[in-house]
């Protein structure tokens, strides 16, 4: 017999070499040899599946109240409005006072007291005269642009369009005369920039007119040599009445609108009778 101390106890077994069916399977492990049970799909949750019939394919989806803005933008809102007001009654008042003491005998002094306001206040609106008079400019420019050539895109003919374009033309010109004169003439004021901007309007306004007279000539409507010249005979036919017009004679706005049509009609060659 061989010692105890002699024998050789057996190997410890190797865990990596054990059998797949000696190990101990986890709860959440499938068993060796059996398909795993097919998980349910989210509708097939209980916690997915609703209590009621399903929603009608017709059904119109549920309305979503309207988000209301928050206090901080009606309060911005309304800043924004005042501050566009006071603007405007800077720029009314300016222009009434260039037009009484011409542009260069006025300063942002007689301007504040014009408007009844602080001199210091001006400032947070203008910084320069010059500003308020690029300002002036752009009421009988850019503005000019923004309402009236939208009716040059309405549906109707050519002619009806023009006739449209007199109309308002002659409307907001007559509610911005001081401003159009004032604007006519201290216009070499500007600076160069400012100069540049209220010219583009000038030339985009003429040059939207004269494809307006070239439609109508295509059209057989207008019988016109030069479309360019005849746009600008147009434009100044209609803002010269800013020189003698005044509502309170014997014409009043709608008599000289209806004139004008006619006669911007006759200047066309119109062949409308």
């Amino acid at each position: 017999m061989e010692p105890s101390s002699a024998r050789r106890s057996d190997p410890p077994a190797d865990r990596s070499t054990a059998r797949p069916s000696d190990r101990p399977v986890s709860p959440a492990e499938p068993s060796p040899g059996r398909r795993p049970a097919p998980s349910a799909s989210p509708a097939d949750r209980p916690s997915a599946r609703r209590s009621g019939p399903p929603p009608s394919p017709t059904e119109p989806p549920p309305a979503v109240p309207p988000e209301l803005p928050d206090s901080a933008t009606i309060a911005g809102t309304a800043t924004e409005r005042r501050r566009a007001a006071r603007r405007e009654q800077i720029v009314t008042a300016a222009a009434r006072t260039f037009a009484e003491q011409g542009y260069a005998a006025v300063g942002m002094r007689e301007i504040a007291d014009a408007v009844g306001i602080r001199g210091a206040s001006l400032y947070h609106h203008f910084a320069s005269k010059e500003e308020i008079l690029f300002a002036i400019c752009l009421t009988v420019t850019q503005e000019p642009n923004e309402r009236n050539l939208p009716l040059l895109d309405a549906a109707g003919t050519p002619a009806d369009r023009l006739a449209a374009l007199v109309r308002g033309h002659l409307e907001h010109l007559h509610a911005r005369r001081t401003e159009y004169l004032v604007g006519l003439h201290e216009l070499a004021a500007l600076t160069p920039a400012h100069r540049a901007v209220v010219d583009d309007h000038r030339r985009y306004y003429l040059r939207r007119v004269r494809d307006v007279v070239v439609a109508g000539v295509r059209a057989g409507e207008f019988d016109v040599p030069d479309a360019r010249l005849a746009a600008f005979a147009v434009c100044d036919l209609l803002n010269g009445t800013a020189t003698w017009f005044h509502d309170d004679r014997d014409l009043d706005l709608d008599d000289v609108v209806h004139g004008y049509t006619v006669l911007v009609a006759q200047l066309l060659g119109s062949t409308r009778r």
